[in-house]
């Protein structure tokens, strides 16, 4: 029975100085292909660099800012680990229209890289005429190699089988030309698409569940979906794996901001895979379902003690009972994001006045607005049971209690 896959985590990466390029440059090529050869890569994709970053606002520059440093990150990464290649699967650029001089950018960080880097295009940057990849900054790197055919070709260690995208979309297996073949060489695939279970609407790209072991590969480094994710054979050995995105690119993406170190002995030994942290900022969630008094203080405290807020993007979400007494209270967490985090968004759309809190009605003034107070407390309750006005949601009328509560006391100050 073969050994089951190694995955470690490394997430303390140091970045000493220059690697000895003399020990790679030595290594690179057909010169260790038999039973003693072995690989050490790092696999990288979906850098969508020049990607908008819209959804963070005024947050953007910064976003877009640390995608390029976490590019340097990966390549930093590679000469600390003494890794011999670089494999980026896919959608290095958010499209073929990004900025020309972020495209030099990009060529000059992988061409700083001390051992060779091998690119595919994605389906965001598919292989398109216009596309980047005309760029001439690519033909001036000795050391970067855009691979625009499917062919196998020689790479330290064993034999590379990309697999480049030339359309946006597609219901091809783009890893379906890849076949068994003798020999004790490593066989490693380079492919950008959706593995078979992936729930998606229509084919996306499609790679079958079992690619890696039908094409006979040692390894399968994918791209397209930003989640570190390994796919075992029968075997337990890990011979496909999503590395993710190199940096978050939104909230919600559950294991982003890696690249994967894939270590492998020889032709049919399990891949040792390593992932390692290159993601500077951090999306971060907090979720909080209000039962009692006291429980949006305790929001506040775990907001204030979070650290690495400078580098910390954060989404609040918000629902149940808010007590009047607390109304306060969330315009202060309000202002500790605005001050420490570099975009907050604040969904407090599920919180609604607690039915039974006089202390809504108690600092209105009376007659017609404490009394459309009350009527607005009485509308925001689940459990009325009384008439209720077209469009006269709880969900409705909790927001409108509280806008008018707001619009009250902000007058009076």
């Amino acid at each position: 029975m073969a050994a089951k896959t190694s995955v470690r985590r490394r997430t303390d990466l140091r970045f000493p100085g220059k690697h000895d390029r003399a020990r790679i440059t030595s290594r690179y090529g057909n010169d260790r292909k038999g039973a003693d050869a072995a690989v050490k890569l790092i696999h990288t994709a979906d850098w969508q660099l020049g990607m908008k970053a819209a959804h963070v606002g005024g947050a953007a520059p910064r976003v877009r800012e640390e995608r390029l440093a976490a590019a340097r990150r990966v390549v930093a990464a590679a000469r600390e680990q003494g890794a011999e290649l670089i494999v980026i699967a896919g959608d290095t650029f958010e499209d073929n229209g990004v900025e020309r001089a972020l495209v030099q950018k990009a060529a000059d960080v992988l061409g700083s890289s001390p051992v060779p880097v091998f690119v595919i295009p994605g389906n965001h940057d598919p292989l398109t005429p216009g596309s980047v990849w005309e760029h001439p900054a690519w033909k001036t790197m000795e050391h970067v190699h855009v691979l625009r055919e499917q062919k196998p070709i020689d790479v330290p260690g064993g034999t590379l089988y990309p697999c480049p995208v030339k359309d946006k979309r597609s219901r091809k297996d783009p890893t379906a030309w890849i076949t068994p073949a003798a020999g004790d060489a490593i066989r490693i695939g380079l492919a950008h698409g959706t593995v078979e279970g992936v729930q998606q609407p229509e084919p996306d790209h499609p790679i079958a569940r079992d690619a890696a072991g039908r094409a006979g590969l040692d390894y399968l480094a994918l791209g397209h979906w930003h989640s570190t994710s390994v796919y075992p054979a029968a075997d337990g050995a890990v011979r496909m794996a999503y590395c993710g995105t190199h940096e978050a690119t939104g909230f919600g993406e559950r294991d982003s901001g890696n690249i994967l170190m894939v270590e492998i002995a020889g032709h049919g030994a399990a891949p040792m895979v390593t992932p390692l942290r290159t993601g500077g900022l951090t999306w971060k969630v907090f979720e909080k379902d209000l039962r009692q008094p006291g429980d949006l203080a305790g929001v506040r405290q775990v907001i204030e003690l979070h650290q690495d807020a400078d580098t910390t993007l954060v989404e609040l979400r918000v629902r149940g009972l808010l007590a009047a007494a607390e109304r306060d209270e969330l315009e202060r967490i309000r202002e500790i994001l605005a001050s420490r985090f570099p975009f907050h968004r604040v969904d407090s759309s599920g919180l609604r006045p607690s039915p039974a809190d006089s202390g809504w009605l108690a600092g209105l003034p009376p007659g017609l607005l404490q009394g459309l107070a009350a009527r607005l407390q009485e509308l925001s309750d689940p459990g009325y049971a009384g008439n209720r006005p077209q469009g006269g949601s709880p969900e409705a009328a909790s927001r409108a209690l509280m806008e008018l509560y707001t619009m009250i006391t902000e007058a009076s100050r």
